[in-house]
């Protein structure tokens, strides 16, 4: 039988990935995009949005009852109702997951018909999911100040790095029309934005996740024997190679763009590969946040 922290670390994945996108596709359409591309490119995406938001009310749904599990006495706590009101009444979990609950339902109610088409809606509702996540964890096991310091340097790393991940698949859908003289300005244009603040983006990834790292371990992650220290390393070998890639489509392809046409394919292969590689990342850090750190 499968064990309910294996299916929390999935339902931890399934939410975050999905906030992440909303939030970082979002945001650099409605900000960076002219109305009309971004107009055109949003209900590109509408399967990949459907998908997120599915992901992220399922794993939303999922994870009361498997704390429940996991804090009680196997998979019977997780229809035990004396458990779940417990940990919704007394732990910080069941705060958190209140606060989840309250910006998944406004993220529902930004894709009734109404407001479906409009992306600024989705993306800040991606990003109050995303404000839910260091309510509870490694992010809540210090107290007073450093303990608000902690969750904030927390949801910076999350927008920051939700914005690179998710602004990818948009930027992947805006480089074709650079191939046509109608979009090319405007197409240009937006691509230029993405590079300037995502050199932003990618800076705070690596500055808030150095401050994380101090603040829970007070060093580097060295010590292998810790499933938590050996994930860890890992997502930072995984988010070194991201970054790599980047440096390469930005200082290498894009400055043959003029001369040659492959690069936009070029740039679209990095770009798919910056995504799951960040996908990656994303599944050692569900995994590794019900760890231990040492």
């Amino acid at each position: 039988m499968i064990e309910p922290g294996g299916l929390l670390a999935l339902c931890r994945f399934a939410l975050d990935s999905g906030a992440l996108f909303l939030w970082g596709a979002g945001a650099y359409l409605a900000a960076f995009v002219s109305p009309p591309l971004s107009r055109d490119i949003w209900p590109r995406l509408a399967v990949i949005r459907w998908l997120a938001v599915t992901a992220i009310t399922i794993g939303c749904a999922a994870t009361l009852p498997l704390q429940a599990a996991i804090l009680g006495d196997g998979w019977a706590s997780a229809i035990d109702l004396s458990i779940i009101t417990a940990i919704l009444l007394k732990t910080d979990i069941g705060t958190a997951w209140l606060y989840q609950a309250a910006a998944v339902l406004l993220l529902l109610g930004a894709q009734t018909p109404r407001l479906r088409l409009r992306i600024a809606p989705t993306a800040i509702a991606g990003l109050l999911v995303l404000a839910t996540l260091p309510l509870s964890g490694h992010a809540s096991m210090h107290t007073g100040y450093f303990r608000l310091i902690q969750r904030a340097n927390d949801l910076l790393h999350l927008a920051a790095g939700g914005f690179w991940l998710g602004g990818l698949a948009a930027f992947i859908l805006i480089l074709p029309q650079l191939r046509y003289d109608h979009s090319r300005p405007e197409a240009a244009h937006a691509l230029i934005a993405f590079s300037r603040t995502g050199h932003v983006a990618v800076t705070l990834v690596i500055l808030s996740g150095m401050a994380s790292t101090w603040a829970i371990l007070g060093g580097l992650p060295l010590d292998w024997n810790f499933a938590y220290q050996a994930l860890l390393s890992l997502k930072v070998v995984i988010v070194a190679t991201m970054i790599l890639i980047a440096v390469t489509n930005r200082y290498v392809f894009v400055p043959l763009l003029g001369r040659r046409t492959d690069m936009l394919t070029a740039l679209a292969v990095g770009s798919v590969a910056e995504i799951v590689l960040g996908l990656a990342a994303l599944a050692t850090v569900a995994s590794f946040g019900l760890m231990q750190p040492s």
